[in-house]
């Protein structure tokens, strides 16, 4: 079915869905500024904050960013951790493993000492700080985010090994309000708070969206005005209620998708519901 549906409106692939390909992500308004800064931080090293609440795009944009560092080319190690939820002794298991270093988590004096000469080794050979990126950052326990500034900092704070940016929820950036971790807080060089998007910005994500997957007329004009008019700023909702109507006007063999198909999937109100009540047989 999900092949069909790609061929009957001429899709590369769904726009709307999660699996979008790195190249041909929405970069949104603010993002190159954000990726220069974080180029300019892996020189010196330090900590890099992306926030938002959910929905807003955080994730995509550390896709983004991923691929620009890749870019950067001189052997620059990034790391991504997956597991950001885990114990300590996990933390540095991953750690170990992003970075190509066998540690011991009942020896983690070791493993502090092993994972600084890996960095120190690679910023000798590439003149770049090793990068670690942490999305869903909110997750991280005190005690990894703790260890993580000090297994950073070298020679009386003066120096830094690495260049971390944690991506998460509002959660996060409060979390940084708390004694034990205002020392992380006041490291973070960058911030880049997202906001909920207005409705110009909205418009650029469903046209370049559609562009890119190969069928620039998949919408009408009015259907998009109304997913923006609906989505509150939030992309993810947006791409919620598209992938919907996708699926919708598969069922329905519809050539493209106009407003009022949203009003038959969308529209839940009493009036309606009884009328389909009296339709039923």
């Amino acid at each position: 079915m999900f092949e069909d549906l790609l061929a009957v409106f001429g899709l590369k692939y769904n726009p709307f869905g999660r699996n979008v390909p790195r190249e041909a992500l929405w970069p949104p308004p603010g993002s190159e500024a954000f990726f220069y800064r974080v180029e300019s931080v892996t020189l010196d090293g330090g900590f890099v904050l992306l926030g938002g609440e959910p929905g807003l795009g955080k994730s995509k944009v550390m896709q983004l960013l991923c691929g620009r560092l890749l870019r950067i080319g001189g052997d620059l190690i990034v790391g991504v951790m997956e597991r950001p939820q885990s114990s300590v002794a996990d933390f540095y298991r991953e750690l170990g493993d992003l970075f190509g270093v066998e540690l011991s988590p009942s020896n983690r004096y070791g493993g502090f000492k092993a994972l600084r000469e890996k960095w120190r080794q690679h910023i000798q050979s590439t003149l770049f700080r090793p990068v670690l990126l942490i999305d869903e950052a909110q997750e991280v326990a005190e005690h990894c985010l703790t260890e993580l500034r000090l297994l950073s900092n070298a020679k009386f704070d003066s120096e830094a090994l690495l260049t971390t940016v944690l991506c998460g929820d509002d959660r996060l950036a409060n979390r940084f309000r708390k004694p034990a971790l205002m020392p992380l807080g006041s490291r973070i060089r960058t911030r880049w708070m997202l906001e909920p998007w207005d409705r110009n910005v909205l418009h650029d994500f469903i046209d370049h969206s559609l562009d890119a997957a190969g069928a620039p007329h998949l919408m009408t004009d009015g259907l998009k005005a109304t997913l923006v008019e609906h989505a509150g700023g939030n992309l993810r909702l947006l791409c919620n209620m598209g992938d919907e109507l996708l699926s919708a006007g598969y069922q329905r063999k519809v050539k493209q998708l106009a407003e009022d198909l949203y009003i038959e999937v969308f529209d839940r109100s009493p009036m309606k519901a009884r009328r389909r009540g009296r339709q039923t047989p």
